[in-house]
């Protein structure tokens, strides 16, 4: 049997994902994707927790892309109901950077690097990057770095807003647990409630 591509640990109220393809910068293929399925599945169907945090094994990668275009984790992320920190401790690229802005808050290494190279392989962002970049950090700047395919470090991703927080690598984990253990400390249908009203919200009126 395949060793296990993603690790799920949940400790008290807090839920701790883990990508498990360091030898390949933990890049998404089929068993990662089925497996990150199950997992988001079964954390929407446990009212024991509160806060998801998903991060990539290893130091040199959060998440290096996909194999295929149509193995969309994004999407699986995205639909888990409760708030969801990526971890980001490298590279986030392609797929890898629309997994993490599927999450809802980033906070990354200072030896991180994001980028949506697709473009140049004749390709585009399908797993959401072409909606929630600009979203996150306006038209502008978004279209720059997808029609380039260039890739930034986390000083600039902190810059555009891309990632809330930079920290030196061997503090990210530390950082991360502090945020997660505040937010898991507060009422959990608000916690709930409080990412379905943002994200409606981001496209519906005011009223």
């Amino acid at each position: 049997m395949p060793a296990k591509t993603v690790i799920y640990v949940k400790k008290g109220h807090l839920a701790r994902i883990t990508l498990n393809r360091p030898e390949a910068n933990n890049i998404i293929n089929q068993q990662l994707a089925q497996e990150m399925a199950e997992v988001c599945l079964g954390i929407n169907q446990d009212d024991d927790v509160y806060v998801v945090v998903i991060s990539g094994a290893g130091d040199k990668a959060f998440c290096g892309g996909s194999e295929k275009t149509e193995l969309n984790v994004a999407a699986v992320v995205a639909g888990i109901d409760r708030p969801v920190i990526a971890a980001i401790n490298g590279e986030a690229l392609g797929e890898g950077l629309e997994l993490a802005l599927s999450c809802d808050i980033r906070l990354a290494s200072d030896k991180a690097s994001f980028g949506l190279p697709q473009v140049g392989a004749g390709n585009i962002p399908m797993n959401g990057g072409t909606q929630r970049l600009p979203r996150l950090i306006g038209k502008g700047k978004a279209m720059e770095l997808i029609l380039t395919g260039e890739t930034i470090n986390a000083e600039e991703a902190f810059k555009i807003g891309l990632v809330s927080k930079v920290v030196p690598g061997e503090k990210l984990a530390a950082e991360v647990e502090a945020l997660a253990s505040k937010m898991a400390g507060q009422a959990p249908i608000s916690l709930r409630f409080v990412k379905e009203a943002v994200n409606k919200g981001m496209d519906i009126t005011l009223e």
